[in-house]
């Protein structure tokens, strides 16, 4: 069992612009981040789209699909993402949605479920992890979510797909996380779209 989370960011160290509303999910400026997603082979199928490039970067998209038994985001992600997602979410695992406005769970197609937590990161972790089973659990965002989970050492590999754009202000994914893990490099890969950098946080 692996506690992961895979984020785009932009070359300074962003991975969202400034004024991230429900509106304006990515913040001002934020679109590079994203945009080279969309083209995939991988993420279309997770929209319920056909076409896309079958590229490595689409390959690389599947895995980190293929490999995620369950999802753990913030109230903030889902809120943007919700009426986007529509009645087929692309996740297809049980999502566990950190809030402190607690609602019923939501059942979806294609296997995705909406439970909403609210007594805290190390529940939603918990209650994901007994139904990943042999796959990994994902901390998908935002940015406080992440940061929560690395604060608290409780993500085991970070996958940074390193989009060469500027954005120059917005959230940066490591202030107020602070010193003191072991890092060490899993994988490079160099694509004309992304930098795609995978790390392991050593216990």
């Amino acid at each position: 069992m692996t506690v992961t989370a895979d984020l785009a960011i932009s070359l300074d160290g962003y991975i969202a612009g400034p004024h991230v509303t429900l509106d304006n999910p990515g913040g001002d400026g934020a679109e590079p981040l994203f945009e080279w997603i969309h083209s995939l082979a991988s993420w279309r199928e997770r929209q319920g789209m056909t076409g896309g490039e079958d590229n490595r970067d689409s390959d690389l998209m599947r895995e980190w699909f293929d490999a995620t038994g369950a999802v753990v985001m913030g109230r903030m992600m889902y809120d943007t993402g919700e009426e986007f997602w529509g009645d087929n979410p692309p996740f297809r695992t049980p999502v566990f949605v950190l809030t402190h406005r607690p609602r019923p769970a939501l059942v979806k197609e294609g296997g995705t479920t909406f439970t909403f937590v609210s007594d805290g990161i190390h529940s939603a972790l918990d209650q994901a992890k007994a139904v990943a089973g042999d796959r990994n659990v994902d901390i998908a965002g935002g940015a406080s979510t992440v940061q929560q989970y690395l604060r608290t050492g409780l993500i085991d590999e970070l996958q940074l797909h390193v989009v060469p754009a500027l954005l120059a202000e917005g959230l940066r994914l490591f202030d107020g996380v602070g010193p003191g893990r072991r890092i060490q490099p899993v994988r490079v890969v160099d694509t004309p779209l992304a930098v795609h950098l995978k790390y392991r946080f050593l216990k």
